[in-house]
């Protein structure tokens, strides 16, 4: 039988889940940020309208939490189609694509999230529905084969991936549209931060906006998230307006510091300047040494301290930067220490 602490986490994560959909923008005028990328789809999309076609296959990559699935969704609301959603995992066999092709109607948008994770026999089924709107089948073996060829709807094939990298080339040279969604500026995240507040009834002043919107590591997702908690933390322990004291003093109870680091963030910082003298040091020593998993911190962690300099990828390893030693306070252990930053 479950125990009650794990049934209140699950619950508590329904009900993330469900305030997150309800926070979604559903048109373009209200997706905030990525403008590039808004600006060239408002223009593709009315194109799609104006010949009454289906819009071409669309490729979005990036990190997590920026919007991707959000954006599928505006899409379709624009092209005023039906959306099915599903994943690159959950296709196992080609019959499972065939299965929900063959329920879309004419222009839908079915959008599949984390298509690097694709198996390779149901990403060869997708070319000729990508290409040709078509699945072709052999039935029987031998003399006796025959080949069918089932027409399907002309569909738009939204995929999203966080990590392009994985995709083969014949797939991703299938899109005709690709787009890279890009961290968000801080007054970005302030203006969803607002909006959300305004949405949950959330009162909020522009410093606890601006607090929290500082702490989200660009990523709306994580600044909806802190929003919440702190609400949470305003209602029991002040009276409910956030201000910036009061989101400070929410997030510090959090382990959220003023870059938006959290304990694994700067854990894996220490373990490089302490364990390993600054580095570079191999991925899988680096999440052996954290027990955490490789592949939760390439895709989780690092792209963001990357982003804000303090990380580096180096042939032999991943190495801190000067700027993330001087941040953390720390001094370099052995094996580094007096070489690294060393000219030729």
């Amino acid at each position: 039988m479950p125990d009650s602490r794990e049934l209140i986490s699950t619950e508590k994560q329904a009900e993330d889940e469900c305030v997150e959909v309800s926070l979604r923008p559903n048109y373009l005028h209200e997706y905030i940020g990525q403008e590039v990328v808004k600006e060239n789809l408002s223009v593709f999309i009315e194109a799609a309208r104006r010949r009454g076609d289906a819009l071409d296959h669309i490729l979005l990559s990036g990190p997590p939490g920026l919007g991707k699935t959000t954006l599928a969704h505006v899409i379709a609301n624009e092209l005023g189609v039906g959306i099915r959603v599903t994943s690159g995992p959950a296709i196992e066999r080609p019959g499972d694509l065939v299965a929900i092709l063959t329920n879309l109607e004419d222009r839908d948008v079915l959008f599949i999230d984390e298509i690097h994770r694709l198996s390779h026999v149901a990403e060869e089924a997708l070319y000729p529905a990508m290409e040709d709107f078509s699945y072709d089948w052999v039935a029987g073996k031998g003399p006796q084969a025959r080949t069918y060829r089932l027409k399907l709807p002309k569909f738009t094939l939204i995929a999203a991936t966080t990590r392009s990298g994985l995709l083969t080339s014949p797939l991703r040279d299938r899109f005709g549209i690709s787009f890279r969604l890009e961290y968000y500026s801080h007054e970005e995240l302030y203006q969803v931060v607002k909006r959300s507040a305004k949405i949950l009834d959330i009162p909020l002043d522009k410093g606890g906006g601006m607090e929290i919107a500082r702490r989200s590591r660009g990523t709306p997702r994580i600044a909806n998230r802190l929003l919440r908690r702190v609400r949470d933390f305003a209602q029991v322990r002040k009276d409910g307006e956030i201000s910036k004291e009061v989101a400070a003093e929410a997030l510090a109870m959090l382990d959220i510091d003023e870059m938006g680091l959290d304990r694994l963030d700067r854990q894996v910082l220490l373990t490089i300047i302490e364990n390993y003298g600054g580095g570079p040091v191999g991925l899988s020593t680096l999440a052996a040494s954290l027990s955490e998993d490789p592949g939760t911190l390439e895709d989780v962690y690092e792209p963001y301290l990357l982003q804000i300099g303090f990380l580096e990828r180096t042939p032999r390893g991943r190495s801190v930067t000067k700027k993330a030693i001087e941040y953390m306070g720390k001094p370099l252990g052995a094996r580094n220490q007096g070489r690294l930053f060393e000219g030729p």
